[in-house]
């Protein structure tokens, strides 16, 4: 039993699935489910919760040996489709959501660490949104991914997906959440 006026820290879970683990242990929001191996007919599929409207950041890890363009599920291969599932439980309407990738925590991802959001691909018909219409991607000196031209109302669910891809792949990397609320 908890005294009178303790908190319980909440508890960070690693989710693992195909050759990465996932986790929400820089704070911010929740992880709720975790699967898939990575591939275009078996994305990595995030289940989250965000409980406001300011930045969050994923913590991605390899569990599984780096051997680039290996086996997707069996090694971590750099090729990373993603779909992601937000629940906005932050009370205020979402008008933007951005992606962005680093390497580093808290630094820009640049064009030599090989991350980005499928940067090669200049008509990429693999970034979709069931909520936004519309996106931006920015390279250099950051990998950016702007939804953008929609909304997520307070307890509605957005889904996101896009490819990720790493030439250089790395043992962690980061993937900062921004929902973006009106201005004015």
């Amino acid at each position: 039993m908890l005294a009178p006026g303790h908190v319980a820290a909440d508890e960070v879970k690693v989710w693992a699935t195909g050759a990465y683990s996932f986790s929400d242990e820089l704070g911010g929001f929740h992880i709720t489910g975790a699967s898939g191996i990575g591939t275009k007919d078996d994305p990595l599929v995030i289940t989250e919760e965000l409980n406001s409207s300011t930045p969050v950041t994923l913590t991605i890890r390899t569990t599984k040996p780096i051997q680039a363009f290996g086996k997707a599920g069996e090694f971590a291969n750099g090729i990373m489709y993603m779909r992601i599932d937000v629940l906005n439980n932050s009370g205020q309407a979402w008008v933007e959501f951005q992606f962005e990738l680093q390497e580093i925590l808290n630094q820009p991802s640049v064009f030599g660490d090989g991350l980005s959001f499928d940067q090669r691909n200049k008509t990429p018909d693999n970034i979709w949104s069931s909520s936004f219409a519309d996106f931006d991607r920015d390279f250099e000196p950051y990998d950016r991914l702007l939804f953008k031209n929609g909304k997520v109302d307070p307890l509605k669910t957005a889904r996101f997906e896009f490819l990720m891809t790493d030439y250089t792949p790395r043992w962690t990397f980061y993937l900062v959440q921004d929902p973006r609320i009106p201005t004015g």
